[in-house]
């Protein structure tokens, strides 16, 4: 019937028309946009899929989008075929291309129909779904012809309005063109539940699809509209600004179906079976491309300046090498530090973005294997991004029962630097020590590794913040932001120094190329400093930069003071075993006066090496400052 109807209606036209050309042209009509922009937008995602798109100005104003052109039995066929793959919007129609002007797409190229400039207009027959409403009431509406277009034969002319062209009327321009428009009538509930049960089984697995695909459904594609999929169908309802009836109309089922085929041609959304990493999972192949195994990883990278990338993991391993990972991406510049993370024994989430970029990181352990994946992209590709995301999301399953080979791919360290272009490890712009003066995690250190910080971390991923700061004598207190419990804190000895006292400092030398401080040993040269400065002690000691901020302890490991940054003594060049220190009497000044009560030390002798290396190291931390 729907053929017959097809094929009557192209007859119609070449009678009204009396144009021969039509009885072999018809279009699939997928498409209609308001605006030339977004018509070429649309009909360029298309054309990565289908060799045969061509675009056309219409008389009402808008810009179609069709495939063809074929003979009408060729197009009846391709019009089956591809909504029954679900490769065009449901909405699609049959259209002889009376309607069709200049031709936009392909660029550079006239593929018009024989029609064009012909006078009659005439409504390209609608197949509509089984049970869907018959449009009944007509109006007239004044639009305006294209530039080369010829007023038609109003007694004849009929257009359709296409599914998603949204009202009518089209820009306001002087009323020389009549075209009657048929508008379809709103479907009352019954209705809806009519056309509903008119729908095959696999038209209604579809729509289950759909909705599953937009995150709404989580149950069995069955083809069976239970609870769960009445529940689904209002979410997406209210979702969508839609009375919330748990039955959709024929209009609402046209529009998430030919959404969800929008983004898939948009994105070139396709599923992806990486046998290597035993992965499987829908991939937007339109924005991103493979580019190498580097173990655990699979790159996909961005697509002709897409702003996306993928990047699949993939490795053997348990609950330590899961921490590992998190701890690992954690670094990575592609991770920004603002953002959400969650870790449990069997995976962990990671969002993640600043200004620049953001990412999404997801992994989970089963059976002796780690997989997952991250998506990067750039704050302009960021829609796209959500899109792809969620396609992702639903379609990521681990096959196989295999991970990626730790030795697929055998690099030196330059290649391997090649393949992590873009996921280098972040680095701070500096890092200094510091050392814990209160039981709750407030940390002493120098005013020098704070300058022009963006963001301040102690131990490299406890973010912390400024609470007091003296320029004068060179100290500062940081808090951190969520409370610790330090093993062991500093105990003060004012008064102590003297000259000939042994002492030892802690700190990170080397900033952050170790895991750990180190400890160096040293003696008292002076009380005061060169100009006999007081709340300075003149130490002979040969630190490095990195151990500026770290305490100076004497054999029972009371803190006689805080090393000092070498900048600190003037522009002079001294001998590499002179280094200074903030005295214990300037700090606990600051520190009272920064409400924070410090620890008095108590004499008890000596400790053993072994005691005093942990004591010092242990109270001892990372600070690091980040652009």
């Amino acid at each position: 019937m729907r053929h017959f109807l097809a094929l009557f209606a192209l007859v119609i036209t070449c009678l009204n028309g009396g144009i021969a050309a039509a009885q072999d042209r018809a279009w699939v009509q997928i498409e209609a946009q308001p605006t030339l922009t977004k018509a070429e937008e649309r009909a360029r995602a298309y054309a990565a899929a289908f060799g045969d798109v061509a675009g056309f100005q219409m008389g009402s104003g808008w810009y179609a989008i069709a495939l063809g052109p074929y003979d009408p039995d060729a197009a009846i066929a391709r019009l089956r075929e591809l909504r029954r793959d679900n490769l065009i919007p449901r909405d699609s129609f049959i259209a002889s291309g009376d309607q069709f002007r200049t031709a936009f797409w392909p660029v550079g190229q006239d593929p018009a129909p024989a029609s064009l400039n012909a006078a009659p207009v005439i409504a390209a027959p609608v197949i509509a779904e089984p049970g869907a409403a018959v449009p009944e009431t007509v109006t007239t509406e004044a639009l305006t012809p294209a530039p080369d277009a010829v007023a038609p034969d109003t007694s004849t002319s009929a257009a359709v309005t296409a599914p998603d062209a949204g009202p009518a009327t089209p820009p306001e321009a002087p009323a020389t063109e009549t075209v009657v428009v048929i508008e379809p009538q709103a479907e009352t509930l019954a209705e809806s539940q009519r056309a509903e049960a008119a729908l095959s089984r696999e038209e209604r697995q579809d729509l289950q699809s759909a909705l599953q695909w937009f995150g709404f459904y989580d149950a069995a594609i069955d083809g069976a509209f239970g609870r769960g999929t009445r529940a689904s169908m209002a979410a997406w309802q209210e979702a969508n600004g839609f009375e919330a009836t748990g039955v959709m109309t024929t209009a609402q089922r046209a529009q998430i179906i030919t959404t969800r085929a929008t983004i898939i041609a948009e994105l070139g959304l396709e599923t992806v079976v990486e046998e290597e990493a035993g992965i499987e999972v829908t991939l937007p192949l339109a924005m991103v491309a493979f580019d190498n195994y580097e173990p655990p990883f699979v790159h996909f990278a961005e697509k002709d300046g897409s702003g996306l990338r993928v990047i699949l993991i993939s490795e053997p391993g348990d609950r330590a090498t899961l921490r590992g990972l998190y701890d690992i991406l954690q670094t990575l510049e592609v991770v920004p530090s603002a953002g959400d993370r969650s870790l449990t024994d069997r995976g962990f989430t990671i969002n993640a973005a600043n200004d620049a970029i953001a990412s999404h990181a997801f992994a989970e352990l089963s059976g002796g294997l780690i997989k997952g994946y991250m998506l990067v992209w750039t704050p302009a590709a960021a829609d796209k991004a959500g899109r792809a995301l969620a396609a992702m999301q639903a379609s990521f399953k681990t096959i196989g029962g295999r991970a990626l080979d730790p030795g697929l791919v055998s690099l030196d360290d330059a290649q391997r630097r090649s393949l992590l272009a873009g996921m280098e490890v972040r680095k701070p712009r500096l890092s200094r020590s510091g050392f814990f003066v209160s039981d709750t995690g407030a940390v002493l250190t120098t005013v020098e590794a704070l300058q022009s910080c963006g963001r301040i971390t102690i131990d490299r991923d406890i973010e912390a913040k400024i609470t007091a700061q003296d320029a004068a004598t060179g100290l500062a207190l940081l808090t951190p932001t969520k409370p610790l419990a330090p093993h062991h804190v500093a105990a003060f000895e004012a008064g102590a120094l003297r000259i000939g006292t042994e002492v030892a400092l802690a700190g990170y030398s080397y900033e952050d190329a170790l895991p750990s401080p180190t400890l160096t040993y040293g003696a008292v040269e002076d009380t005061k400093g060169l100009a006999d400065e007081v709340g300075v002690a003149r130490l002979s000691l040969a630190s490095l930069p990195g151990d500026a901020g770290g305490p100076v302890v004497d054999g029972t490991g009371a803190v006689l003071g805080m090393l000092m940054p070498a900048a600190a003594i003037g522009s002079r060049v001294l001998p590499a075993e002179v280094s200074f220190a903030a005295d214990a009497t300037s700090i606990l000044a600051m520190l009272t006066a920064a409400g924070v009560a410090p620890q008095t030390a108590v004499r008890q002798g000596a400790l053993p090496p072994e005691d005093l290396t942990d004591l010092a190291t242990s109270l001892t931390v990372l600070v690091s400052c980040w652009e």
